[in-house]
């Protein structure tokens, strides 16, 4: 085989493998959790077992970082993580077949 057409080859195989994977993408941390669950877990913290709650107040952390480093900007708006736990939580509340990436996004989107 030529040099050029096992270039074409890999190059082929490669994005053959890489659509696939696409497709299949694995989604891991407490944003995949559904509304009901982010829930659970404040009603946990207003009778003082925050432990849960601290984990999505993290995951929620990193989230908005990423996106601010990302896009170069404030995607909250100059709004607290205090304001987009409780908008969070106004959001699941409504949408509890939802989960807790698309309330943080709603968040973002409304930027709250």
């Amino acid at each position: 085989m030529h040099r050029a057409g096992f270039w074409a080859v890999l190059s082929a195989a490669l994005w053959l493998g890489a659509a696939a994977q696409a497709a299949e993408r694995t989604l891991w941390g407490y944003g995949v959790r559904g509304c009901d669950a982010y829930l659970a877990a404040a009603i946990a913290a207003d009778a003082g077992n925050a432990a849960e709650l601290q984990r999505y107040e993290d995951w929620l952390t990193g989230f908005v970082s990423a996106l601010n480093l990302a896009l170069n900007d404030d995607v909250l708006r100059g709004s607290d993580l205090m304001a987009a736990m409780q908008g969070i939580r106004d959001y699941c509340r409504q949408n509890q077949d939802q989960d807790f990436f698309n309330a943080a996004m709603d968040q973002v989107r409304n930027g709250r």
